[in-house]
């Protein structure tokens, strides 16, 4: 498949009118063709019009049109094949096994948002039957079930250019909810983007939908970005990205005339707590599965574990001793672009430069090339720690702070200290489960997961995921921007009060046409 550098508005290829821009090889360092053109405002108003215009048509689709969309979408991408891949590893620096798994769970949200759609219990219908004897007021029939909110602007993350972008699980769960999509390419990967957004207008055409449901603009500047998330046709924003960037947008979405949700996905240090009994043997295999867990894909993982907490001891020594050896041993790995590696590098120096802070250990700098990054591990004292928050602030990469403990009390302040996180790991044996009772309440209110003796790095898309926390992991905690769940994001609920038979949605009526696990009158029924 041809990539042409131009934007996809419908059933569309367009240049666009601003200026343009290349990819960037973060491996070599050098561009790459063909020239990508940057949306005007008036394009992006554009796609967002075409998209305000085949809501409609598109929210009253069956589901079972709806899963079959998203399973041809899923279809078109592994149809692309090494392509794909080819156009991803060169804009990333990501190696081809990660990016091959990546495009399987890229096609494996599809199918699951497909399975979704077609359960239809994210309709959540209710039905209230009336009551015209009851007293002293008759009540009146009432029904309930969630419809889509409109179109959804999703932009794409620059650390996962197929899982988090142009088809990935925002917008599969966007489509799925029955909103059309106009996506931001993230332009440290446009040519990869292209080719996603080229598979999901052809399976739009395929399956005879509304050319607006779906349309991706580029463009390297943030103006491409704010006219999208200002235009009075989009209803929802979902964004994967720097704090910066997620407030910048969430408050555009605020201050609009008529506000709209902002879904952003931004920081998280994913705290690690080693309990007594986690380090009461040999620590080798906890220190390199942390080593791994901190260094996956150069540290570029929003659920990367950036602080760990342990009570001081020669327990902890040696786990710090293995973790050193450990993290000493990896090797330079490639970021995504130069900005994410300038700012990386500042962080390290940061750190480094703090008189409460030591360095423990400094991964390998050899063949690191243009965005190399090095693994790095550094110590400091829960006394430093509570005294400057810039410590508990996320460094986007490979590195790590171990922080002493003197006490168990110490350790529930310094839980009690953190912000908004995604993810929160417990170490632990069956002795520590009092302590580890202690942390999980405080935890419960501070994250979105809570891990017992794993790592955060690994996110299941399933049922029960959430990819979610409070601020400032996400500008939203009360949602999940992975899992079955994430459709929520993009519905409200509509109230049906004695509608008439011939008007009520398939959800509602008597017949229970759609075979729906119900709520009437207060049971679970499937009739």
């Amino acid at each position: 498949m041809q990539i042409s550098g131009r934007l996809l508005i419908g059933k569309e290829s367009v240049a666009g009118t601003e200026k343009g821009f290349r990819a960037f090889n973060p491996t070599t360092g050098e561009t790459m063709e063909p020239e990508f053109s940057g949306a005007s405002k008036a394009q992006v108003a554009e796609a967002c019009e075409l998209a305000r215009g085949a809501f409609d048509a598109y929210r009253a689709t069956s589901l079972e049109q709806r899963a079959l969309f998203l399973e041809a979408i899923a279809d078109a991408i592994m149809a692309l094949g090494d392509e794909l891949i080819d156009r991803a590893m060169a804009e990333s620096g990501l190696p081809r096994p990660r990016l091959e798994g990546e495009r399987g769970r890229t096609v494996g949200q599809l199918r699951l948002f497909a399975t979704v759609v077609r359960d239809g219990m994210w309709l959540g219908p209710i039905l209230d039957s009336a009551l015209p004897d009851r007293k002293p007021l008759p009540r009146p029939d009432l029904r309930q079930r969630k419809i889509p909110l409109g179109p959804v602007a999703v932009f794409g993350a620059s650390n996962f250019p197929l899982a988090f972008s142009v088809a990935g699980g925002d917008t599969a769960s966007a489509l799925a909810a029955g909103c059309p999509v106009v996506a931001k390419a993230h332009p440290s990967h446009p040519g990869t983007s292209e080719l996603v957004g080229l598979a999901v207008q052809h399976a739009v055409a395929s399956c005879g939908l509304p050319a607006g449901v779906f349309s991706m603009v580029t463009g390297a500047s943030n103006e491409v970005g704010e006219a999208l998330a200002a235009h009075p046709a989009i209803t929802a924003v979902a964004f994967t990205g720097s704090r910066r960037g997620g407030l910048a947008l969430a408050s555009i979405a605020a201050s609009r005339p008529v506000p709209v949700p902002m879904y952003a996905e931004m920081s998280s240090v994913n705290p690690v707590f080693l309990l007594p009994g986690s380090l009461s043997g040999d620590v080798s295999v906890l220190a390199q599965g942390f080593a791994d867990s901190a260094t996956l894909g150069a540290g570029q993982f929003c659920t990367q574990p950036g602080i760990v907490f342990a009570l001081e001891g020669e327990a902890f020594d040696r786990f710090e001793a293995a973790a050193a050896e450990a993290i000493a041993a990896k090797g330079a790995s490639t970021m995504l672009n130069p900005g994410i590696h300038a700012a990386y590098e500042r962080g390290l120096s940061s750190i480094e430069g703090h008189d409460g802070v030591s360095e423990i250990a400094r991964g390998k700098s050899e063949g690191s090339g243009k965005c190399g990054a090095v693994a790095g591990l550094f110590k400091t004292t829960s006394e430093k720690f509570l005294e400057d928050r810039r410590l508990s602030e996320e460094n986007f990469g490979p590195s790590s702070l171990l922080v002493r403990c003197k006490s168990f009390e110490q350790m529930n302040a310094l839980a009690e200290s953190l912000e908004g996180q995604l993810t929160a790991t417990l170490h632990m044996t069956a002795a520590d489960t009092p302590q580890a009772r202690s942390l999980v309440s405080i935890l419960e209110r501070k994250v979105g997961r809570i891990l017992i003796n794993g790592f955060p790095t690994g996110v299941e898309v399933s049922y029960a995921m959430v990819h979610g926390g409070p601020y400032p992991a996400t500008s939203n905690d009360r949602h999940t921007s992975v899992g079955a769940t994430a459709i929520d994001r993009f519905l409200r609920p509509v109230c049906y009060q004695n509608f008439p038979g011939e008007l009520l949605p398939d959800a509602l009526d008597d017949a229970n046409t759609l075979n729906l696990w119900r709520l009437r009158d207060g049971k679970l029924k499937q009739e």
